[in-house]
């Protein structure tokens, strides 16, 4: 079934929380449901959306919101240690992620309580404590408005790179509409632990199920990150910078004017890549963490994170802060940050 709104209010519909509205607001249930659209006759242009948990919109949508009410969770058992589960576009990513866990399927733990729909942690390339959702994606399946079919694409398909996709990308952005994923979890023990913080939040116990793990990362992510239902956010904003080694060096200096000769940059080395630096340390470091500007604030525990601080940020106070940000950064370091957040 489609449904159809004109001049349709988008507060509810995306984290940030930001009073925009839409010129038309369609909503699907079946990926059959796509054929009856015709796409060019739709107020323009047309953007497809999850719960827009990663969109900043600058201001009212002069175009078509779509938005998929896909919602299904189905096992294919092969008997063996592997499990492929398909799920629709419109379920709650979180929701896949619990069911998953209370199952005992390993895989996905790591991705809890991430907000955002399935089918657009397929486009985004979620990721949190070391996983990123490509680990655990078999395929995607999409509906292209070029051919107005249905189409497959393969994990390795999919142009997978740091919260990226083809589905982000050009040339193939919009082109495809993320109507189902397909997931490879496992029965086999295999728990990810690099990541410091979720050691730490099980208390250095070696999880027995998924669903500890589970629990280990929503502790760690309640105690860091604000939670959109009550603070609107669309989690980090930026992305870490990948700096080359020379870079890098130049970036220990100016830190260590600062805070001493002996103090160490946090980093994470990916050799011939270069070296990613924390965006959220840069910021910190540039005095941001907990400040406010208007209705917008950077998060005062993650200044990663920035958010709707009264509930009434307008979208100009979310850009002014972050344009400050960034050339506060820039003048310090050296360093251009770029938002991960997509600017609506």
């Amino acid at each position: 079934m489609v449904t159809r709104t004109d001049i349709h209010d988008l507060s509810t519909q995306n984290t940030f929380g930001m009073k925009v509205s839409c010129a038309c607001f369609i909503q699907y249930d079946k990926a059959e449901d796509l054929n009856d659209l015709d796409f060019q006759a739709l107020p323009q242009p047309v953007l497809h959306i999850g719960s827009a948990s990663n969109l900043l919109f600058t201001g009212d949508f002069s175009g078509t919101i779509l938005h998929s009410a896909i919602k299904y969770i189905k096992y294919i058992d092969m008997g063996l240690e592997e499990v492929l589960v398909a799920v629709g576009a419109g379920v709650l990513f979180d929701d896949f992620v619990a069911q998953t866990c209370g199952h005992g399927l390993w895989g996905a733990e790591n991705l809890s309580l991430i907000p955002g729909e399935t089918g657009a942690a397929a486009v985004q390339n979620i990721g949190a404590y070391g996983v990123e959702v490509k680990d655990i994606i078999s395929g995607v399946v999409c509906y292209d408005t070029q051919t107005r079919s249905k189409c497959t694409f393969k994990v390795g398909e999919c142009k997978y790179g740091y919260r990226s996709s083809r589905f982000k990308e050009a040339p193939d952005k919009g082109r495809y509409i993320v109507t189902s994923v397909l997931f490879r979890l496992t029965r086999k023990y295999s728990p990810k632990l690099e990541y410091k913080g979720l050691k730490e939040a099980l208390g250095g116990k070696e999880p027995r199920t998924p669903q500890e793990v589970r629990d280990a990362v929503i502790k760690v992510r309640m105690e860091k990150l604000p939670d959109p239902k009550i603070m609107g956010s669309a989690g980090s904003f930026f992305k870490n910078p990948v700096v080359t080694r020379e870079q890098f060096q130049e970036i220990e200096k100016t830190a260590r004017i600062k805070n001493g000769d002996d103090y160490q940059v946090p980093h994470y080395d990916l050799g011939e890549e270069g070296i990613k630096v924390p965006a959220a340390w840069l910021i910190d470091q540039c005095g941001f963490k907990g400040m406010r500007r208007g209705n917008a604030a950077v998060h005062h525990v993650q200044p990663l994170v920035l958010v709707n601080y009264t509930g009434n940020a307008t979208p100009d106070e979310i850009l002014e802060l972050e344009g400050l940000i960034v050339s506060d950064v820039y003048d310090k370091f050296g360093i251009e940050l770029i938002p991960e957040v997509e600017h609506i």
